[in-house]
């Protein structure tokens, strides 16, 4: 009985971690950057994470094609291509993407 709960828990778990953020959606699907601050811009970098260099800011309603996600740290960071300049691809905060 007690397998199966922690059975039943698990798979919550997994249920629930894979509700809207993209995995490694692999289709290339369409995202727009969505909730940065007025004034700012999302940071596209060289890596997942901080650490990383910053190649160029990315307003709200930049479309952006995810290509893989990661987690790193606390945060969920993906890989992205730029809609409108597929050549420039980079890492942004999975925080600032909401699907199209």
């Amino acid at each position: 009985m007690r397998a199966n709960v922690l059975k039943a828990l698990a798979l919550g778990v997994l249920v629930a971690g894979c509700g809207s953020a993209p995995d490694a959606v692999g289709g290339g699907d369409r995202y727009e950057v969505h909730g940065v601050d007025e004034g700012d811009m999302l940071k596209l970098r060289g890596g997942p994470g901080t650490g990383f260099d910053v190649y160029v800011g990315l307003p709200n309603g930049t479309v952006v094609r995810v290509n893989e996600c990661t987690q790193t740290g606390g945060t969920r960071w993906c890989e992205v291509s730029l809609d409108r300049a597929r050549g420039l691809t980079g890492w942004a905060s999975w925080a600032y993407l909401r699907e199209l």
